[in-house]
Order: structure tokens, then C-alpha cells, then sequence
């Protein structure tokens, strides 16, 4: 779970909010353009589907472990 998380934040790991990976799952998640983000948006994505993240990471974990 947080390998998937190291890998998918490479290049930006202090500030995932500039991860052209993360940016591009909000935004074929979410609908909005990668471009537009701002900081402020990423952390309100992250906070509002907290649940769900949690779930996609486990589950990643779990395909990454077999």
C-alpha cells in the first residue's frame, strides 16, 4: 500500500499535489482538468474520499502482493 503510494507520488513525494500521476487519476476520476488543481483542491479530494483512497490503496496492495 504506501509502495504504491511512493511510486505514484515519484518526482513530487513532498508535494503530491504536483504528481502528474495523482493529478491525472483526480482528474479522469473527479472531471477536472489536471491544469486547473490548485493545492487547495487535491487536499479536498483527498479529505472528501478518504474512504474510497483507503480502499483503492489495500486493493492495490493486494494486486501488487500476488
Amino acid at each position: 500500500m504506501l509502495r504504491f503510494l511512493w511510486l505514484a507520488a515519484k518526482g513530487s513525494r513532498l508535494r503530491p499535489w504536483r504528481s502528474r500521476y495523482l493529478l491525472w487519476r483526480i482528474e479522469t476520476y473527479w472531471g477536472w482538468h489536471a491544469e486547473s488543481i490548485t493545492p487547495a483542491q487535491f487536499r479536498q479530494f483527498m479529505w472528501e474520499h478518504r474512504a474510497e483512497l483507503l480502499r483503492f490503496l489495500r486493493w492495490a496492495g493486494r494486486i501488487r502482493a500476488n
